[in-house]
């Protein structure tokens, strides 16, 4: 069982103001008044999946991405949009197909008959937050146009360079691997997506309400804005400021290096894995108004942040052992540290 706040005084000094960042920005207050208007605005379309989206969120502030994977008609795409919608930013939406190239996605050269020159036409990365349905059903090699965008922020195309605007997000989703035409992801390309949740079915309560909620019209046609891109820019750099004790560093590694020795694992966590874990674990401090990471933020990020990066062996598959299970029994199993690390 993790330590609880009480214990961490000691070992997690807060960052040096609370109220406001030391450029006049919001605090750790301003981020939570914001970061409750955005999940409010979601949780209006979204009924009955309070995780789900605080887990979304998490990795907007984590300035990750984020896979969601779920049979069709859960609320994949309802939730990305939702998120998108609920900030006042630029947006593209990508329907991800067997035929999509990757140019269709980055953008091409196109020859100007005027300028008699080529010029660059940007494609759908070129947002804030970029929602890929079903990404999928596209092909390998459309998948990978998305692999320099995500992890270093920007797009190269015929040897030119182009920069992306902050913050940028991929918000994707896909069906299960077991669906019909469908291509799995490639292991680089899971392993960008800080973290992948799993919509679920909605409980029979929370379903017979969104027979009245989405009866006569869709919630998105009546979402609002309730923030802009300053207002994530100016929340991520409170996150960044949020303390990680060097007892708490050790127990996210040893978590990490724990998969790679594990006997039903033939891949374990990478290191960008242990990065992601840790930036998501202090935007999940952040929402519950902490300027401290405990060992109970990374427990709960644990299975959603690594899971899919992992790859189980033959004899695992076999006897239905999955990569959550074994992240599972690895975080209940891994002595938890001490206020004094």
């Amino acid at each position: 069982m993790a330590i609880g706040t009480h214990g961490e005084s000691s070992v997690n000094p807060p960052v040096p103001a609370r109220g406001a960042s030391r450029d006049g920005g919001p605090g750790l207050s301003g981020l939570a008044q914001v970061a409750t208007k955005i999940r409010d605005a979601v949780e209006s379309v979204i009924e009955g999946k309070p995780r789900a989206v605080r887990l979304a969120l998490t990795v907007l502030l984590a300035e990750g991405h984020l896979l969601i994977e779920d049979v069709p008609g859960v609320g994949k795409t309802m939730l990305a949009k939702a998120l998108a919608r609920s900030i006042d930013c630029s947006v593209r939406r990508v329907q991800f197909t067997p035929d999509l190239l990757p140019g269709d996605i980055t953008g091409v050269s196109a020859y100007n008959q005027e300028l008699r020159e080529f010029e660059f036409k940007p494609g759908p990365v070129f947002a804030n937050l970029v929602v890929g349905d079903e990404v999928n059903r596209a092909s390998p090699k459309t998948q990978s146009a998305l692999l320099e965008c995500m992890e270093e922020r920007q797009v190269t195309v015929d040897g030119t360079t182009y920069p992306l605007e902050p913050p940028f997000m991929v918000i994707a989703t896909q069906n299960p691997v077991e669906m019909e035409g469908t291509y799995p992801l490639p292991e680089a390309q899971r392993d960008r997506f800080t973290a992948r949740i799993s919509m679920g079915y909605p409980d029979p309560s929370a379903e017979l309400e969104m027979l009245d909620v989405h009866g006569q019209s869709s919630p998105l046609d009546r979402l609002t804005p309730v923030a802009d891109a300053h207002d994530v820019r100016a929340l991520i750099d409170v996150v960044r400021r949020v303390h990680v004790a060097p007892g708490v560093r050790q127990y996210a590694v040893d978590l990490i290096t724990a998969t790679r020795r594990h006997p039903d694992l033939r891949l374990g966590a990478s290191p960008r894995a242990t990065l992601q874990l840790v930036r998501a674990a202090r935007a999940y401090a952040a929402l519950d108004d902490r300027d401290y990471v405990v060992p109970d933020d990374l427990q709960a990020l644990a299975v959603p942040v690594l899971a899919h990066r992992l790859l189980p062996t033959a004899e695992a598959q076999v006897e239905r052992r999955m990569p959550e299970q074994v992240v599972a029994a690895l975080v209940d199993r891994l002595p938890v540290p001490g206020p004094g690390r």
